[in-house]
């Protein structure tokens, strides 16, 4: 295993970026009635963060599967990881916030995508494919199926965690996680991969708006294959931002390591930021007897916002011992 000094920086820049995408996503009840603008903005941040968290994901369980001699072990070891993220996001959807928990969506993504990371590229690649494909008729499918919604709780949560999730679904987070794994296995770098990424990321954005306007209608049901296209073309364009930035030399590497220590920190310790996140809005919402903002209240923002980033900076990422300190509680977030 790779010591944090040795760490690759665009996993952990992207994981960052996805934990502080989620954290403005959550905090858009704070400001109801925004303008337009602010709307667009956040509601494109919102559809970012959890396919670049799958994204993060893949690209860690392929890291993970590359530094390992001992394949049975390194599985089993991200089956309870996974098994623990569900159990984490199962308790912490018990809270009582507005927050749609990803975690336990996250786990079975992780026991599901783990092994299938150990197929051949061209498999991973044609599974990736052929979940895209499969992916909306299936959502749609099991959205038509009434008696699901009257099944047992066991039966409902399955059918809920692979398709029926109103915010998150493993076929549609499943193929942005085998995407990750393939970029590691590419290698993070300059050429004509990242060049078709950039090119096919203002495609991918412009087909739900292109549908939109042929059909004269909203189409916004998360999960259908315009929405994936949407989620797909964000994804790809930070991540060939990130990639470009980390590989520039010269002054703009320098201002873009600036920028990117305190990505490193937050993603680093993404879950730590993220239970934290959802705590203090369980708090505010106790506290306010469960009554949601009814104009814009910025102490509330920044409570869940701007103090999370800021202590776990002060924590984990300055002074001397935020080395020391990030080799002991960054193993469960990495």
């Amino acid at each position: 295993m790779k010591s944090l000094s040795q760490r690759l920086p665009v996993p952990d820049v992207l994981r960052g970026i996805a934990i502080v995408a989620m954290l403005i996503a959550h905090a858009a009840r704070f400001h109801p009635n925004a303008p337009k603008a602010v709307e667009f903005a956040v509601g494109n941040i919102n559809d970012l963060a959890s396919p670049l968290f799958a994204l993060v994901m893949g690209m860690s369980a392929q890291l993970t599967w590359n530094a390992s001699s001992r394949g049975g072990f390194t599985y089993l070891q991200q089956v309870l990881r996974g098994v623990i993220l569900i159990a984490l996001g199962l308790w912490m959807a018990t809270w009582g916030t507005w927050v749609m928990v990803v975690l336990a969506y996250l786990g079975l993504l992780l026991i599901i995508g783990v092994p299938l990371l150990r197929l051949r590229t061209a498999w991973v690649a044609a599974v990736a494919l052929v979940v895209v494909l499969v992916g909306d008729p299936l959502n749609a499918f099991a959205r038509s199926q009434t008696w699901i919604y009257t099944a047992d709780p066991v039966t409902r949560f399955f059918a809920d965690m692979v398709a029926l999730g109103g915010s998150y679904r493993l076929t549609n987070l499943l193929p942005f996680f085998l995407l990750g794994g393939l970029l590691i296995r590419h290698g993070l770098r300059r050429g004509p991969v990242l060049w078709s990424m950039a090119v096919a990321a203002p495609v991918a954005y412009a087909a739900r708006p292109l549908a939109e306007k042929i059909s004269g209608r909203e189409l916004r049901v998360s999960g259908s294959y315009v929405d994936t296209l949407h989620d797909a073309g964000l994804v790809l364009a930070v991540c060939v931002a990130v990639v470009l930035l980390a590989t520039a030399s010269g002054p703009l590497r320098a201002a873009a390591d600036r920028v990117f220590a305190p990505l490193k920190v937050w993603g680093r310790h993404a879950l730590s930021l993220y239970l934290l996140h959802v705590g203090l809005i369980a708090w505010w919402v106790n506290t306010h007897e469960r009554m949601l903002p009814t104009r814009f209240d910025p102490a509330g923002w920044a409570m869940v916002v701007i103090l999370p980033l800021v202590l776990a900076w002060c924590w984990l990422g300055a002074g001397t011992g935020g080395s020391e300190r990030a080799r002991w509680s960054g193993s469960w977030d990495a």
